[in-house]
């Protein structure tokens, strides 16, 4: 009989009764239990941590830096709420404490009252670390615990993440308030720079101008010098003025005392005797011409008159010379004191004598005068001009008292004046002395201003040089300090408040915590399926060992049922796994291929550890089993294993599978598919070829086989 045909009169005895199709059922479905259901208890934990009450205790109070109010603790909290790690609970610390002792709190996290102080320390001169208290019962639940440790370590950097970045966030402010006002220094520098150059320039000028002030200031002093010996002079000779003045003013008010009086009792007279030289002058002139000619010969006739009157009187009264004069002035010619009494005609001839000696006299004179004048021409101009002035002094004669107090008074001012004048002079002289001193010390001055000026100069030059190198540092340092806007700030003060971050590049990322388990479980139901199905199966068909069927045959006609059952069990756990928990496959159909290959490898080695070693063998496949889920490397990396179950790892047929089907759930290269096939292949073929070995032997029966020492 063909072992198709024995394999299926093998799976058909199942449908003979309630109780073999229920064996059945539970044969299909018992991977389940070991692959679904505890896939969906633990599919997504880390998802469902919102669930777990966790106490939350903020006993922080707050704190002050730069000004700026400082909750570390209430931002915490916020952040804390708005994630979904665990169900936080807030309360106190006596409530927390005994939550977590009797389990109400599977753990607590406590935010100390300093936390917000010791953050804003680092604002100022002291530094302090803020500290997050965690308590943990692992008498609760250990997993919890390991959880939290993670969780609070996120919690932890990103409070100081934020307290990082609110104190680098200052920072960065500072650097921007530095960069402005070193900007302005900057500016400030420039123009101190341009001011320097311009009073630089200026102390040029003002070098080239004192010295030509000092040049002056020389000629001033040699001037004033000169001035002063000129002011002696003028003062010297102001005081002779005022002195002559003072005596010009003395003799004519001493005239005009006896001459005033004079001239206002006699103006009258005074204008009638000027007309009247001025009409005798004008009659002189209208008979000028007989007079120049009758003047020789009158001049002739009084000078022998004259002559003739004092032989007569020398004649008549010559006798009497001696005699006393008659009182009054004694004539020329009269008689000597002593003589005797004249003649009654005497004194009329003294008279006459006297008379005609002046008429001689003015005769001799007349013609003497026009013979100095020029002759007619000449007298008569100058008779002319006293007729002129004798009409303009009788115009005047009446103002003359007036005039001449006008005159006194102009005399007497012209006085005062030179006095004013000398005393003027006097000061002036003492001014001048005065300034030639100060012109002196003015220059002396002037040479130190001038020596002042050149060092103003030179250190204006130098503090150019100086303010010019400071503008250029300043500019260049102003460049060199970042000067941050708002969005910046924030940018830079996020990067160094967490330099380093984590760039996560997840290749065939697995979505869940059961997607990246499936592989370690569906292997483990696969094989339970195979136990559960030989516990049911006998590994040899009895039919075939008694009909002498081949060794072949009878090692197929009990896989094959298995096999087919496997198959079955695969495709309902996999049905199950992606429509009914969600388990997305990267390969769907070289999973459900592989998974073939894995349920025939795994039926051939329960089949052949069954058919060699008898009940034994049920004790052996449940032991190999335990020892392939310790060493395939499911759940943490063989690596991290005893050295034990690393050695194990390349010779048992799970670790491929699992390898193989990580590849095919979540992606990446086939190589470990193809060697898990490769491997799965030979272990099922080597299983199978032990299994007719055996067979062939079971063929004989003996003792031993009839009454067995153990049967399970």
């Amino acid at each position: 009989m063909r072992s198709p045909r024995l394999a299926a009169l093998e799976l058909r005895r199942f449908g003979r009764g309630r109780l073999p199709r229920a064996a059945l059922v539970a044969l299909l479905l018992l991977p389940l239990l070991y692959g679904a259901l505890y896939l969906w208890s633990f599919w997504d934990p880390y998802g469902r941590l919102d669930k777990i009450p966790v106490a939350l205790v903020n006993e922080d109070t707050g704190a002050k830096a730069k000004g700026q109010e400082v909750d570390a603790g209430r931002q915490i909290v916020r952040g804390l709420r708005d994630s979904d790690t665990f169900d936080w609970q807030e309360t106190d610390a006596r409530h927390a404490r005994e939550g977590v002792e009797n389990g109400t709190y599977y753990l607590s996290l406590t935010l100390p009252a300093d936390l917000s102080s010791r953050i804003a320390s680092n604002a100022g001169d002291k530094t302090g670390t803020g500290t997050l208290d965690v308590r943990t019962n692992d008498a609760n639940n250990y997993i919890v615990g390991q959880i939290s440790r993670t969780v609070f370590s996120e919690v932890r950097s990103a409070a100081s993440t934020r307290a990082t970045r609110s104190f680098l966030d200052r920072i960065f402010v500072s650097f921007s308030d530095l960069h402005d006002q070193t900007s302005k220094a900057a500016g400030g520098a420039d123009k101190l720079k341009n001011g320097s150059d311009e009073a630089g320039s200026g102390a040029g000028k003002l070098v080239s101008g004192l010295a030509d002030a000092q040049d002056g200031g020389d000629g001033l002093v040699r001037g004033l010098g000169t001035l002063d010996a000129g002011a002696a002079d003028l003062a010297s000779g102001a005081g002779k003025v005022a002195d002559g003045t003072g005596e010009l003013a003395g003799k004519v008010n001493k005239a005009a005392g006896r001459l005033g009086p004079f001239l206002r009792e006699n103006q009258k007279s005074l204008g009638e005797a000027a007309g009247l030289v001025a009409d005798g002058a004008g009659t002189v002139r209208a008979h000028l011409d007989d007079l120049v000619k009758a003047a020789p010969e009158a001049a002739r006739e009084a000078r022998t008159a004259s002559t003739t009157l004092d032989k007569v009187y020398a004649e008549q009264c010559g006798a009497r010379r001696s005699a006393s004069p008659a009182p009054g002035a004694t004539p020329s010619g009269a008689p000597p004191s002593g003589a005797a009494d004249p003649s009654p005609a005497c004194p009329a001839l003294a008279e006459a004598k006297k008379a005609a000696a002046q008429v001689a006299t003015v005769s001799g004179d007349l013609d003497t005068l026009i013979g100095e004048r020029g002759g007619v021409d000449g007298l008569d101009h100058d008779l002319a001009t006293l007729t002129t002035q004798a009409r303009a002094l009788q115009k005047q004669a009446p103002h003359l008292a007036d005039d001449l107090d006008t005159a006194v008074a102009r005399i007497n001012a012209l006085d005062k004046g030179a006095q004013r004048v000398a005393d003027g002079a006097d000061r002036l002289r003492t001014g001048i002395g005065t300034a030639r001193t100060g012109a002196t010390t003015l220059d002396e001055g002037l040479g130190a201003l001038h020596s002042g000026a050149g060092d103003l100069s030179a250190g204006l030059r130098r503090l150019s040089d100086g303010s010019g190198t400071l503008a250029n540092g300043l500019h260049e340092g102003a460049g060199k300090i970042p000067d941050y806007g708002d969005d910046a700030r924030a940018a830079h003060a996020g990067a160094m408040a967490d330099p380093v971050r984590l760039a996560s590049h997840d290749l065939h990322k697995a979505p869940n915590y059961g997607t990246g388990f499936a592989p370690y479980f569906i292997p483990l139901a696969l094989w339970v399926g195979a136990m559960v199905a030989y516990m049911l199966i006998a590994p040899l068909n009895r039919r075939a060992l008694a009909t002498g069927t081949t060794a072949a045959r009878a090692t197929l006609a009990s896989w094959l049922p298995v096999v087919a059952l496997g198959f079955a069990q695969a495709g309902a756990l996999m049905a199950v796994l992606h429509w009914g928990i969600g388990l997305d496959l990267e390969r769907p159909v070289a999973t459900i291929a592989f998974l073939f290959l894995v349920t025939a490898c795994f039926a051939a080695l329960v089949q052949w550890l069954n058919a060699q070693f008898g009940a034994a063998g049920r004790i052996l496949v449940l032991a190999l089993l335990m020892l392939q889920l310790t060493s395939a490397g499911g759940t943490y990396p063989v690596e991290t294993s005893p050295a034990f179950f690393h050695a194990l790892h390349p010779v048992l047929p799970m670790s491929y599978v699992v390898e193989a089907l990580r590849r095919l759930v979540t992606g990446g290269g086939l190589g470990p598919v193809w060697e898990g096939c490769a491997v799965l292949s030979g272990f099922t073929l080597a299983a199978l070829a032990l299994t007719a070995w055996r067979a062939r032997r079971a063929q004989v029966w003996t003792v031993e086989r009839l009454h067995p020492e153990l049967s399970l």
